[in-house]
Parts: C-alpha cells; structure tokens; sequence
C-alpha cells in the first residue's frame, strides 16, 4: 500500500466522508468561534506551560479530548457597547481575514468564553489595570449568568465598569473543522498571559478536568495514546514545544491563515490530511 500522508480515520467519519464524497450527505456550515491558549511560566523559569481543559464524556463535540477554552460566537458579542482597548476590530479583521463586525465578536467571544470556562477574565477599570481577582461569589454569579445567557459580555463590563483588554490577546492561528463532522466551527485562536493575581479554577460545566502543562508534555502524551487532542490542538501544542516562555509568544508573529484539514478516501481507508504535512495527531473517535 503506498504512504498515505494523513491521519486513518475511525469507521464513524470514514462513512460519513464517503457519503459526502457521493453526495449522500451535505457538510454543514461551519459556525464562527474562538479559543484562547491560556500561558503561564512555569516556577524558577522552568519553561512554559500552557491550559487545558478535560472535556466530559458526555459532550457530542470532542468528548473525552483535552483543549483550549473557547465555543462559538454569540451574535451579542459585536455589541458596539463594550468598552475597548487594544487594537481595533479592524486592525483584527486584518489578522484574521474577517470583516470589522466579525472581528468585534471574536475578540469579545474569546474574553467571555475564557471568563466562562476558566475563571479569568481579560478585562480592567482602565485600558492599563486588570482585574485583579474573580474569585469572589458575586463574580460567579455573573459566570453562570453568562453561561445562561441572561448576562452578555457588553452588561457585564458596563455594570461592573471595566474596559475589555483586547490588548493582552496575541492572534495564533485559524483553523476551520473538516466537512466530515456534522459540528464545525471557523475557530480563530489567540494566546494570552494569565494576568497577575488572577488564577484559574475549575469551573467548566463542559470539562470534568483542568491541567496547566508544557506543551511538549503534552504532545508525548498524545503520541503516547495517554492524552486526546484534536488535531488543531496538538498542532498548535507543537508549534508551542520551543517556546520557553510567555514573552516570547507573545512577541511571535505567527502565520495565521485557514487551514482545513482534507479527506481523502482510498481503497485502503479514509485518512485525514492535516495541512502543511504534519501528521501524528492521535484522533481516538473525533477528528
């Protein structure tokens, strides 16, 4: 059998991809998202580390995978509203080959959903000071309300007073989900330190799990089969590996194009094709 260079397929997305290709089922539309790749320096400078959440075994989107916090768009979060700092939604647009409203939306969907699965939340009284602390019981109250939906982004700054600091998001990366799986996001990924005196909890309703690890760590583990990772988030993991701290990710300028994984389908299996031929992504049952 000649080399394929992609990722074999589990029986469930071989199927589906053949019924695409014959045209026995449409792809959907893919929904825009973001995701933030959370940073930290590890203690006495020993590298960098990187969070991640466990996502339950329950969840139809990539159960039981490590990732990045981060979900789909709400149409309130191009709110006009929300108090900005950092560079303009155009100036994002331009990073992430999106229109102004867009951009808007993907800067203030990665803050909420950052703030909704992780705690932190990137925003401060002024375009200079962050908010120190989230830990509070009034500040989880407004978590949940944002996870309800009975709060957005824009109420919550405005009631609080605080301005979204766009300015500690880095772009990283833009990656949009095969056709093959019946969920799919446009998802653009941004980096960002975790602010000083801020921390992280475990307060997902979607993960069961949280981890601050080294990105190589990682990585080894998923090549190992000891860790699940989807294959824009073991990418991104790997291209994270020679990074030995978060100032110096943050002063990268990543290529931040679309990449979309392809299908190809062979008489001998139905294989992923990761974009710049990197391969080696363990997919258990999700691609």
């Amino acid at each position: 059998m000649a080399d394929v260079p992609g990722l074999r397929l589990p029986d469930r997305l071989a199927e589906r991809a053949r019924q695409i290709q014959e045209g026995r089922a449409e792809a959907a539309m893919p929904r825009d998202a973001s995701t933030v790749i959370l940073l930290r320096d590890a203690p006495a400078g020993d590298g960098l580390l990187v969070y991640l959440l466990h996502r339950v075994s329950s969840m139809k989107f990539a159960p039981g995978a490590h990732v990045f916090p981060g979900g789909s768009v709400d149409p309130r979060d191009a709110d006009l509203s929300v108090a900005w700092s950092g560079p303009s939604p155009a100036e994002w647009g331009t990073a992430f080959g999106a229109g102004e409203a867009l951009a808007r939306a993907l800067v203030c969907a990665a803050v909420r959903e950052t703030f909704e699965e992780s705690g932190v939340l990137l925003a401060g009284p002024s375009d200079h000071v962050i908010v120190p602390d989230t830990t509070g019981d009034e500040w989880e109250t407004d978590r949940q309300a944002l996870l309800d939906r009975s709060l957005s982004l824009a109420e919550l700054l405005g009631r609080r007073g605080l301005v979204l600091r766009g300015d500690l998001l880095r772009p990283w990366a833009h990656w949009i989900t095969p056709v093959i799986e019946k969920r799919r996001y446009d998802t653009r990924f941004f980096v960002a330190a975790l602010p000083a005196g801020q921390r992280t909890r475990d307060v997902s309703s979607e993960a069961d799990g949280v981890a601050w690890v080294r990105p190589g760590d990682a990585v080894a583990a998923a090549r190992r089969g000891e860790m699940a990772l989807l294959p824009p988030t073991f990418m991104t993991l790997a291209e994270l590996a020679p990074y030995d701290s978060v100032e110096a990710v943050l002063a990268a300028r990543p290529d931040v194009r679309p990449r979309l994984p392809e299908t190809r389908v062979t008489d001998h299996g139905v294989f992923l094709i990761l974009p710049d031929g990197f391969g080696g992504s363990p997919l258990g049952d999700h691609a």
